[in-house]
């Protein structure tokens, strides 16, 4: 078998002009040699290529680039290969991997942003880049000023169905229609006022779940039947002066914008209110009569804006070139990165129901990992997940302390041991070593609020970034 020599950095590293890329090829069978090749050696070198520790089936190595169209392929113990998750085209080597380099990016300080690899003893170690405060704060107000100067209306599709509820629905029904369309949550309108006065979403009916699996260990259509929207609403506020250690109620307040109002005013907004998303309604008259729901505005839609307009220029934002590891973003498990907030929250699969609607309560999350004895990921269980027990009423004959979060899951057709393609739609992941400009590009995808960060190989849980996490940093 080749043996080769690590103990200097590739030749072509050190060319003048060049930009050390990293390069990382995950086999899941494993391997014993793994060697790089491509246009930049003239299909006629192989690259070496070490595994990384402890992970057997996680190879890489760096090289240095000029600007320009690459293309390249990996062989795996004598067997051409290819990353199935990267771009790759068909030529006359096969299927190989692209990648194009552009000027841009050789604009960047090369000493503070490109990923220095040392050598010691055969081990690559990688130093994590990190930019100064001055130009930490540049790139902020730069993508502030963006905010600001673009409006809500550039988020309005040119076509679209916006659902809303009336408020004198009964709960079992709007249970019913947020599973059937598909959505976590809905406006709520006062027809009798002609007023939009709220939203219901799935956290309103894992309150209701707990709520009434006190009183009974079995849910009842019937008890579900008796409350209104509205009545559920009063009721949520009693229970929140009960719960105020000032004996305040503090029901709150229509958080809603207007189709003129700026992208970061309705960022803010919505972290201020710790809501997902904020309707946008219109009213051509000045006391606001005659309203009209236009849209459904969220962090996705404002950070895709982001994204398209920064992508060809990203280069020259020093913030977005940081791998998340090295910034206070997200939430992380112990010695694996900074929390600037709770400890990250996981659950295995034999968990009940009521511990994991406890916890996304409590935890004040979203969504929970679930995790087998290795903390490797199997699948994640949302807010918005609770709206599949309305299929075939299963909420009228279940226990909350019996039923586990595995068969939950099932309730939406997951099983963790089977459907690998569909629980990895489900289950967006990035690696710790990503940059900020890579998880937000993944977390401007429709559908895709938050990114759990594995360790590469073994999926084993290291941490979860949101899209608040994305937007708290990127205000400072």
């Amino acid at each position: 078998m080749y043996s080769p020599n690590m103990n200097s950095v590739p030749e072509e590293a050190a060319v003048p002009g060049t930009v050390l890329i990293p390069m990382r090829f995950v086999w899941r069978h494993g391997g014993n040699s793994v060697f790089l090749c491509g246009s930049f050696t003239q299909w006629a070198q192989l690259v070496p290529m070490l595994p990384v520790e402890n992970c057997d089936n996680v190879f890489q190595t760096v090289y240095g680039l000029l600007p320009g169209y690459h293309q390249y392929k990996f062989c795996v113990d004598g067997q051409w290969r290819y990353d199935e998750s990267e771009h790759h085209v068909t030529c006359e080597y096969g299927i190989v991997n692209t990648l194009h380099l552009s000027t841009d990016d050789m604009d960047v300080d090369t000493e503070t942003f490109r990923r220095v690899v040392r050598v010691t003893d055969g081990t690559l170690t990688e130093v994590v880049p990190s930019i100064s405060e001055t130009d930490l704060q540049a790139s902020r107000q730069r993508i502030s000023a963006f905010l600001t100067n673009h409006t809500v209306y550039e988020l309005l599709p040119e076509s679209g169905k916006v659902v809303a509820l009336d408020v004198d629905l009964p709960v079992k029904q709007a249970f019913h229609i947020l599973h059937e369309q598909g959505i976590p949550m809905a406006p709520l309108c006062d027809v009798r006022r002609g007023q939009f006065v709220g939203v219901l979403s799935a956290f309103d009916f894992i309150l209701i779940l707990r709520e009434l699996g006190n009183n009974a260990s079995n849910l009842t259509e019937e008890e579900l039947e008796t409350h209104t929207i509205s009545a559920w609403k009063e009721g949520k506020a009693y229970l929140n002066r009960q719960n105020d250690c000032h004996g305040r109620a503090f029901p709150r307040r229509f958080i809603h914008a207007g189709p003129n109002d700026n992208l970061n005013d309705v960022a803010l907004k919505i972290l201020q209110n710790e809501v997902a998303t904020v309707p946008i309604i219109y009213s051509s008259s000045e006391d606001g009569s005659f309203p009209q729901l236009l849209h459904l505005a969220s962090l996705t839609g404002i950070l895709k804006c982001i994204c398209r307009y920064f992508r060809h220029s990203a280069s020259s934002l020093p913030i977005l070139q940081l791998p998340i590891c090295s910034i206070p973003v997200g939430t992380w498990a112990p010695k694996i990165g900074e929390s600037n907030r709770q400890p990250l929250a996981m659950l295995r699969p034999s968990a009940s129901l009521r511990s994991a609607l406890n916890l996304l309560v409590q935890a004040r999350v979203s969504s929970i990992p679930i995790v087998d004895d290795n903390d490797s990921l199997l699948d994640i269980y949302c807010r918005s997940d609770i709206t599949a027990l309305a299929k075939d009423r299963a909420y009228t004959h279940i226990n909350l302390d019996e039923m586990t979060v595995h068969q939950a899951l099932q309730q939406l057709g997951q099983d963790l041991y089977s459907a690998y393609e569909l629980r990895s739609q489900r289950c967006q992941m990035c690696l710790r070593s990503d940059s900020l400009h890579k998880v937000m590009e993944r977390l401007a995808n429709p559908g895709v609020r938050r990114l759990v960060i594995v360790e590469a190989g073994s999926k084993r849980v290291e941490g979860i970034v949101s899209l608040s996490d994305i937007f708290k940093f990127l205000f400072g």
